[in-house]
């Protein structure tokens, strides 16, 4: 065990590429000490290695989330390596890259991996930090989450917002903060093949450290995604522009 008292233990998810590696970078220039997970192994361990060449402070444990006993030997690998886990940040997430979800079959695998996985984690975590009486879970959602856009995902990133705010009320008075983030259009992985102009990932992994040194209940990113959410509070508006961006996609395919 090599747990120092004074450096905050994140466990990251989904840590190997876009949101979760900015993230990760910015957390270790920060002093955070880092448990690095996600399934692609040798981009986890690179990014650990070059975050913490002595891979003390920083270590990588490949993992699928949707896996229970992967779940199990994450958290459990954290644990024996720094003693406690102050931080979650579920941020692993998947989506169907487009199309009808009812045609895809492996649309239940994004409920499990956006949404069943945050909240096994969380119950895996949570005793240690009611414990303590400290800790910080921040959700990774998705302004898909605020304005519906798409059914498998959009389900998850809303259950995902749900969740998190009961949750916080839930923890209420007991040291243990729950934040949401919820990224609009980041340049990422999953949006490579968007045309839209937008921000890196950093603006992300900025909003996360944010809310870690002053908790909030969400922070929407870039912040002009917050006009986006309003629209969804006049459905006459919002229905026919969602909609006719869906008619839009299925006559280019």
């Amino acid at each position: 065990m090599t747990h120092s008292m004074s450096r905050r233990v994140v466990l990251l998810t989904g840590a190997s590429s876009g949101i979760g590696e900015a993230t990760a970078r910015e957390l270790a220039a920060r002093g955070d000490a880092l448990v690095l997970a996600a399934r692609r192994e040798d981009r986890l361990r690179a990014l650990a290695r070059r975050l913490d060449p002595s891979e003390s402070r920083v270590i990588a444990v490949p993992c699928d989330v949707a896996d229970p006993a992967a779940r199990e030997a994450l958290v459990r690998s954290a644990l024996d390596h720094f003693g406690q886990i102050d931080v979650l940040v579920n941020n692993a997430g998947v989506g169907l890259g487009g199309g009808a979800w009812w045609e895809n079959p492996d649309w239940p695998r994004v409920l499990h991996v956006n949404l069943e996985a945050v909240m096994a984690l969380t119950a895996l975590v949570l005793p240690g930090m009611l414990a303590r009486g400290r800790g910080h879970i921040v959700n990774v959602a998705s302004v898909a989450g605020q304005v519906a856009t798409e059914g498998a995902y959009s389900a998850s990133k809303f259950g995902v917002r749900g969740f998190s705010h009961a949750l916080r009320r839930e923890l209420w008075s007991s040291g243990v903060n729950v934040s949401v983030v919820s990224p609009g259009f980041v340049r990422t992985g999953m949006t490579a093949r968007s045309r839209l102009p937008m921000p890196g990932p950093e603006v992300v992994a900025r909003a996360i450290a944010g809310v870690l040194e002053r908790p909030r209940r969400e922070v929407t990113v870039p912040r002009l995604y917050r006009l986006a959410a309003l629209a969804e509070l006049v459905p006459a508006l919002s229905d026919p522009l969602i909609a006719h961006g869906y008619s839009a996609r299925r006559r280019r395919r």
